[in-house]
């Protein structure tokens, strides 16, 4: 998956002659915050040059993630057609341009981030779309703008950022400006998904519909040391590689999320948790099933129907009930 060609173009045109060597540190800096998941008060990306350390190093990888979450959203229910949309933490606009490519209807974006930083850079960035965004200064932790309900609200790696106690109130304000759909996205970690069956448990509490990548609203049946994730491969651009020593012209981000609506959502059968695995006469699959249950499944020509939708499935697609 690559950025949109717009998006794209306005990056490069944002980091047209800045020095690589500073690039370099930027990034290291942000991987080794990323990774760590420090909380010490001060924001990840603090000034324009973590800005742009951002676009180069990690903008392709996270808006592919959203863009496949919200892919598999728009599979279970072709009906949504979001026309007002609000992404709080929302960085440099990963899930704005994300959500604009899934669903080009969207007419009105309010784009919620509490560095000045990467919000003058999100802003500018966003001149390249078809509709307004409105940029605003706001804080998951403190205090958001008031804002009438979206039907769309997304929160994109901002749970790591939080403590784990604060997950649950920062969830209940997010639901209250969520007029239908609410998508969290986090990182494809054991952590990250720790984050995400914490979420899934505040949104059921208050009565949300799941739309995915759950099949059910039953207790989550995969259990540690496994983990429920998904992933998806990114073009690396040239910028992507110099900035990170990188040879391989693509890279896997893995991700993880939780979508819910406040109205019902007629969910798939199945959902495939693991890569496929066999290939020709016998293909194994791990699938999250809507009985509650991850079970693994062993198909072969005999199963007809069923043989032929899993020779073509791939990680993280749906089994509808009629598939076999």
């Amino acid at each position: 998956m690559e950025l949109p060609k717009i998006l794209r173009e306005r990056v490069e045109a944002m980091l047209e002659g800045q020095p690589l060597d500073a690039l370099k540190r930027a990034s290291a800096r942000l991987s080794s915050r990323y990774r760590q998941e420090l909380r010490d008060g001060s924001f990840h990306i603090s000034d324009q040059l973590a800005a742009h350390a951002y676009l180069a190093a990690r903008l392709p990888a996270t808006y592919a993630a959203i863009r496949a979450a919200l892919e598999m959203i728009a599979e279970v229910r072709p009906d949504f057609e979001p026309q007002r949309f609000i992404d709080v933490g929302a960085g440099p606009g990963s899930a704005l341009w994300a959500a604009a490519d899934c669903w080009p209807g969207i007419g009105e974006a309010t784009m919620v981030e509490a560095s000045a930083a990467i919000r003058q850079t999100g802003q500018s960035l966003s001149e390249g779309l078809d509709f307004p965004a409105n940029w605003v200064d706001g804080n998951l932790l403190k205090e958001l703008p008031s804002l009438p309900p979206a039907d769309l609200v997304t929160l994109a790696y901002v749970l790591d950022e939080i403590e784990p106690h604060q997950i649950a109130a920062s969830i209940v304000k997010l639901w209250a400006l969520t007029g239908d759909t609410l998508v969290i996205i986090e990182p494809g970690t054991p952590a990250g998904w720790d984050r995400i069956l914490a979420a899934r448990d505040v949104l059921l509490s208050k009565g949300a519909h799941i739309v995915a990548p759950c099949t059910h609203a039953l207790d989550c049946p995969i259990a540690a040391p496994d983990w429920c994730h998904f992933s998806r491969r990114v073009s690396r651009s040239k910028i992507h590689r110099l900035v990170k020593d990188a040879e391989v012209p693509w890279e896997d981000e893995k991700y993880i999320f939780i979508a819910a609506s406040r109205f019902p959502v007629a969910l798939p059968d199945a959902r495939v948790i693991a890569p496929p695995q066999g290939s020709g006469s016998v293909i194994r699959l791990k699938l999250c099933q809507d009985d509650g249950r991850a079970a693994e499944q062993t198909l072969s020509k005999r199963d007809g129907a069923a043989f032929k939708w899993a020779r073509r499935a791939d990680w993280g697609d749906a089994r509808e009930k009629d598939s076999g």
